[in-house]
């Protein structure tokens, strides 16, 4: 189904994601690579299907995450290059 199109994903459920991925993380739920592979599968499903909404909405969404620590640098900046956000 290649003509098939993926309803975008909105930003607030990015953020969800993101935080559950982060959480299961710190908590031990993960372990290196496990978290490793779940953020990449979320990284290429996020491409296929894309984000609803602009640059700024997305931003709005997913910056409280970085700025409360929910997410290290080191993912966050990966987070925004590979999505073409940065």
């Amino acid at each position: 189904m290649a003509d098939e199109q993926l309803t975008p994903i909105a930003p607030t459920r990015v953020a969800q994601e993101l935080k559950a991925l982060s959480d299961g993380r710190a908590s031990g739920k993960f372990d290196k690579d496990e978290y490793e592979h779940r953020f990449s599968r979320m990284i290429s499903e996020l491409r296929d299907r894309r984000i609803a909404g602009t640059r700024a909405e997305i931003m709005a969404a997913l910056t409280p995450l970085k700025v409360a620590g929910t997410v290290t640098d080191t993912d966050w900046m990966r987070l925004v290059k590979q999505l073409g956000l940065g």
